[in-house]
């Protein structure tokens, strides 16, 4: 089991395992939910995930839509502000974020993405794949396909 928690510790969690992609997103909502450069998000199916405390400190805002469905989704703790999973209803796969997770999951990032929205004060200095928005979605529609 992989354990992860919020910054109070009320909000507490397991997964079974980690599945992927692990990606650090560098959009305009992502980087306005972490305050930081990027969210750094691990896919992990919903069957793999236990809340084990805090379900009542869990508060969810959905911003509106900007360009198609589905509507950006955020859930934080009510006592610390810290981003929390959980899972839309019905959803078999959804994103943690990945400094949450107290254990190692095992996997790395293995790509950036929204690169052409990244803040202009930060730099990628690693050598992983970078994806702006036309190709990543070229390559999550090879992926779903090849399914």
């Amino acid at each position: 089991m992989i354990k992860g928690s919020c910054l109070c510790g009320g909000v507490r969690f397991e997964i079974n395992r980690a599945d992927g992609p692990f990606e650090l997103c560098h959009c305009r909502r992502c980087r306005k939910v972490s305050g930081a450069a990027f969210v750094a998000g691990l896919g992990v199916r919903t069957k793999d995930f236990r809340l084990l405390a805090g379900g009542d400190l869990i508060s969810t805002y959905e911003a509106p839509i900007l360009e198609c469905p589905p509507a950006y989704r955020t859930s934080f703790c009510s006592r610390c502000g810290s981003p929390v999973p959980s899972p839309a209803p019905g959803a078999q796969w959804f994103e943690i974020p990945a400094g949450l997770l107290d254990d190692d999951p095992a996997l790395r990032p293995d790509k950036h993405i929204f690169v052409e929205l990244k803040a202009p004060w930060f730099e990628i200095a690693d050598d992983l794949p970078q994806y702006d928005k036309p190709s990543l979605y070229g390559l999550r529609k090879l992926t779903h396909e090849g399914s």
